[in-house]
């Protein structure tokens, strides 16, 4: 059995995990992040690596972080909630471990993840999207993840689809994810008189029949629908992956956003209709899809 390492590197904590070419986690392993130090993230990955294949015979290891990865699966450019800039960290990990390594964008091992071995599977192409604090996204199409030119494709939450809305974080305004995303739920229940200040206590809300929380969810997934349909319009994907925080909601966010995207589809009436999904493999997709994603290149 060909067996992998993913690590999925977020802001506070390191995850990792040995898996399969099934896609199974045979044995887990998690550290704090120390997220200011960037040598010290690389000692921290290396430790966990070296206690994942003391006893396996390990091919490759796969690194998932938020941030814009470079091209060539090398260097992190630029990540927000860690101390990387120009981290040339595929080296970095690769002369600390001894294995080949494949540096990845998080939201690109979750779609492949997802494809791979989760809600995606049985189509060629699919968009999956995180929708927490923003949105997050990776594209399969035909088969092979899309990273785009400079590796950066894949931020679909910074569509303006308000001229001139709300101040992004991005320095732009009107981005969607200023509309779809877990501050977007909390502002539609508070403008609806709810008292919730944070995301999941609306989704708790809703859940328990709360009006201005469901209507809260109609709003944000209303905007997630109209999202889509413009993706639609552009890669044509056979199905959407939903997955984050607020999409662990469910129905409650995708069921407005089915309607809304049936609405404006272009070529509605006319055309087949894609899937709008939940998302299968939950917080271990990222690494998950990391791990596969470095057996992958290893064998090619």
């Amino acid at each position: 059995m060909s067996l992998a390492i993913g690590v999925d590197i977020g802001g506070t904590k390191v995850a990792a995990g040995l898996v399969s070419e099934t896609g199974e986690i045979l044995r887990r392993e998690r550290r704090p992040t120390p997220s200011t130090d960037p040598a010290a993230v690389a000692a921290v990955v290396a430790s966990v690596v070296a206690d994942l294949r003391a006893e396996s015979d390990v091919s490759a290891v796969g690194v998932g972080a938020a941030g814009f990865i470079d091209a060539d699966r090398s260097t992190v450019l630029f990540a927000p909630n860690l101390a990387w800039r120009q981290e040339p960290l595929r080296d970095s990990l690769s002369s600390l471990i001894g294995l080949p390594v494949v540096v990845e964008n998080d939201a690109n091992a979750m779609a492949w993840a997802e494809y791979r071995f989760g809600a995606g599977v049985g189509v060629s192409s699919l968009v999956a999207l995180t929708v927490g604090t923003g949105i997050g996204a990776g594209l399969v199409l035909d088969g092979h993840l899309y990273r785009g030119a400079f590796g950066m494709a894949g931020e679909p939450g910074h569509l303006r689809v308000v001229p001139d809305g709300l101040p992004c974080g991005c320095g732009n305004r009107g981005c969607w994810e200023q509309y779809c995303s877990g501050r977007a739920l909390v502002r539609e229940a508070a403008a609806r008189g709810g008292p919730w200040t944070e995301g999941p206590a609306v989704t708790l809300a809703a859940q328990s029949g709360h009006r201005e929380a469901i209507a809260a969810f109609v709003a944000v997934g209303t905007w997630l629908g109209q999202g889509l349909a413009d993706v639609s319009a552009v890669l044509d994907p056979g199905r959407f992956v939903i997955g984050g925080g607020v999409g662990a909601a469910g129905d409650l966010l995708l069921e407005p956003a089915r309607r809304r995207f049936a609405d404006v589809l272009i070529g509605r009436g006319y055309r087949p209709i894609p899937d709008i999904v939940p998302a299968s493999l939950g917080v271990d997709a990222g690494l998950i899809g990391a791990a596969d994603l470095a057996r992958e290149s290893s064998t090619t």
